[in-house]
């Protein structure tokens, strides 16, 4: 009889900040599809923000610790921070893989924003034929999934699949905007991460 394998997100971003956006987003497909967890995954040097001034690794990691401390299906990985180069999501994953021994079985969550650029990613192809990838929707992003699915072929059609989940209209470009200017983010992100930016003087 096959062995039944862990079920376990893949959630990874820049997380600069992290918001309420994402936590929704992880818990709608945690409990659709029965994942033991969600693992949250800060970028140490994004591939799509070269250029970008992001704030340091080691705060976007601890806000992202300070925001799913509540929660015990998630789970915060430094696995990004501890390799050197760029952070691609083939070499995260094949590592997961190896760490855990095949016992798990991983999917990785993205916004639909998100997944129509997804066939720009470095090993794309390699990294689907591993990992499926849950397209999650997010509001005015509704996406060509199809088109998407379709630049890939079959294996795009047999590996991203669509879930609606709630939307919140949150994005983590408005949140630094609203800093900068004074504005409130309280309820937008989590009270102990809206304390971390203003303890740390973030985004101003």
């Amino acid at each position: 009889m096959a062995e039944t394998k862990h079920r376990v997100g893949i959630l990874g971003g820049t997380f600069d900040p992290i918001h309420n956006g994402h936590l929704m987003m992880a818990e709608a497909v945690r409990d659709e599809y029965e994942m033991e967890k969600v693992l949250f995954i800060p970028a140490a040097q994004p591939p799509h923000k070269r250029g970008h001034k992001i704030s340091p690794a080691e705060d976007r990691y601890m806000m992202t610790v300070l925001a799913t401390c509540m929660n015990p299906a998630f789970e915060v990985s430094d696995i990004e921070m501890r390799r050197e180069g760029p952070s691609y999501s083939i070499d995260t994953v094949r590592a997961l893989l190896r760490a855990t021994g095949g016992d798990s079985e991983f999917f990785f969550i993205a916004g639909t924003d998100v997944i129509r650029e997804i066939h720009t990613w470095e090993r794309i192809e390699e990294l689907l034929a591993i990992c499926p990838f849950i397209a999650a929707s997010r509001p005015g992003c509704r996406p060509d999934v199809e088109r998407t699915r379709n630049l890939l072929g079959d294996l795009g059609v047999r590996q991203i699949h669509l879930l609606n989940t709630p939307e919140l209209e949150i994005s983590s470009t408005d949140i630094r905007e609203r800093v900068a200017a004074g504005r409130s983010i309280k309820y937008i992100v989590p009270s102990e991460v809206e304390h971390y930016i203003y303890k740390k003087g973030l985004y101003r």
